[in-house]
């Protein structure tokens, strides 16, 4: 989604009845923030908004991007988020083959999770279609995706094929890169 160099547009500000909805739609799609969101997005702080290519706009606060948001989807947490709370949103991970092709823009493929290497959850804790997760990569400590899932973790382990996720934020996409200040 990101995979071109980003100019940052001029930042505005963001009208505290508008932080507060975004504050309340944030923790209720990801309940996983919840116990560290007056860390994330105090009430007292200013929001600022930058508009992105691709109908998206990136939330900040001071230079630090929380979340962007798709025109026409939730917020995304942004990867330094994540970094900062990693077990805040549901995770999958890739096996070391699909790592160079994550990282250059690629299209995360069912093989990468479903290889030795790869990481889904149990039939108990599935996750569906739609489901925005973080992708952890094998061998490696931090978060290097986020994005919607295409279809859900018990069809990629009966399929063991297909595109799973097409979209999203990666280390060292034009988001990442991006400079605030």
């Amino acid at each position: 989604m990101f995979k071109k160099e980003i100019a940052p547009s001029p930042r505005s500000k963001v009208k505290s009845s508008v932080q507060r909805g975004l504050r309340a739609k944030f923790v209720e799609t990801y309940p996983g923030f919840e116990p560290y969101i007056d860390e994330i997005l105090p009430k007292k702080a200013q929001l600022e908004a930058v508009k992105l290519p691709d109908r998206a706009t990136l939330y900040t606060i001071d230079t630090n991007p929380l979340f962007y948001q798709p025109h026409d989807g939730p917020p995304i947490p942004h990867l330094r988020l994540l970094h900062a709370f990693p077990n805040a949103l549901p995770t999958v991970g890739i096996d070391r083959g699909a790592i160079r092709f994550v990282l250059s823009g690629a299209a995360l493929m069912a093989p990468g999770l479903t290889s030795p290497g790869g990481r889904l959850p149990d039939a108990e804790h599935k996750l569906e279609a739609g489901q925005v997760v973080a992708v952890t990569a094998e061998g490696k400590e931090e978060i290097c995706l986020v994005g919607p899932l295409k279809m859900g973790t018990e069809e990629m382990k009966q399929k063991g094929k297909g595109v799973v996720m097409d979209e999203g934020h990666y280390l060292g996409d034009g988001l990442w890169r991006m400079h605030l200040e």
